[in-house]
């Protein structure tokens, strides 16, 4: 039976009591009277029960037509709310934003500081900030919005690119003057000793002609998904690292790190915001996504 009742009917039905008129119902709903009463014959039929005892001068609900009344009429209303909340939840700037970043210096130095100026200007939304860097799932992993660094694979999502990442390859000096052997071509990193993260097929172009493209999968005796400990991985003399060039722009200035193979260059890599692809975004996440854009856009 109430896989073929329609709510529609219900809520008509509840109108002409509350106004007590099929017209008066039809007005409100903007349809013809004939059409109102067309729901209410269909909703009897359906139900196997007389809810209106309708003459040409009076309407009176019958004693199922009262009960039904009074308990629609009630969850009718909670219903109604149950949508004002929601809307009110997409509307208002306020709510819970679920967001899972990279981590390092990147998510720690830099994102969480941008983060922590949104709160500030938004003291109604609360973020929880989660630096975990396996390959989330959005949906599964309960997060709203992910930053992660490269393409986006997945069609279900929505992606911004916030930075185009410059990437290069480092060592300390202590490194490279202990370890004489070559390193003036991609190949030669396999005599040397890589640090990794997530990523050990490292690509180069060359900037020479004729233009060359290569990988390398390389190892070492350091593997970490942080960029931060890769850092001061090569700062203790560790080894050579791959890593976005602003990770550490000033361990380079100040000669603490030095770039190799000057004439092979690293792709930029993309760091990109991803979200639901959802026409309905509340207006938190819409105001974090704006915020993001304009915060990295000022980044020097």
């Amino acid at each position: 039976m109430l896989n073929q009742i329609n709510l529609s009917d219900v809520r008509t039905f509840v109108l002409i009591g509350e106004l007590g008129s099929f017209t008066k119902a039809a007005e409100a709903l903007e349809v013809s009277r004939s059409h109102v009463s067309k729901q209410i014959t269909q909703l009897e039929k359906q139900m196997g029960v007389t809810l209106l005892i309708r003459t040409t001068r009076t309407l009176k609900l019958t004693d199922a037509g009262e009960l039904f009344f009074n308990q629609c009429q009630n969850h009718l209303s909670g219903i109604e709310q149950a949508i004002h909340a929601a809307v009110d939840d997409v509307d208002q700037m306020r709510g819970h934003i679920n967001l899972n970043c990279v981590g390092g210096h990147l998510g720690e130095d830099i994102i969480a500081p941008m983060v922590a100026k949104f709160m500030r200007q938004y003291p109604d939304i609360t973020v929880n900030m989660d630096f975990s860097s396996h390959r989330i799932d959005l949906i599964k992993d309960d997060f709203d919005v992910a930053i992660r660094m490269g393409e986006l694979e997945d069609a279900g999502f929505i992606g911004r690119q916030l930075l185009s990442l410059e990437m290069v390859t480092l060592a300390s000096p202590e490194y490279l003057n202990q370890n004489r052997a070559a390193l003036n071509h991609p190949k030669d990193l396999l005599s040397h000793n890589c640090l990794t993260g997530s990523v050990k097929k490292w690509h180069y172009q060359s900037l020479t002609k004729p233009i060359e493209d290569i990988d390398v999968t390389v190892s070492g005796q350091f593997e970490c998904k942080n960029g931060r400990s890769l850092v001061n991985a090569a700062l203790a003399g560790c080894g050579l690292i791959r890593v976005p060039k602003l990770y550490c722009q000033a361990e380079i200035e100040q000669a603490k790190l030095v770039e190799v193979m000057p004439e092979w260059k690293i792709p930029n890599v993309s760091l990109s915001v991803i979200y639901h692809k959802d026409r309905y975004q509340p207006k938190r996440l819409q105001a974090l996504l704006k915020h993001f854009q304009q915060q990295f856009s000022q980044l020097p």
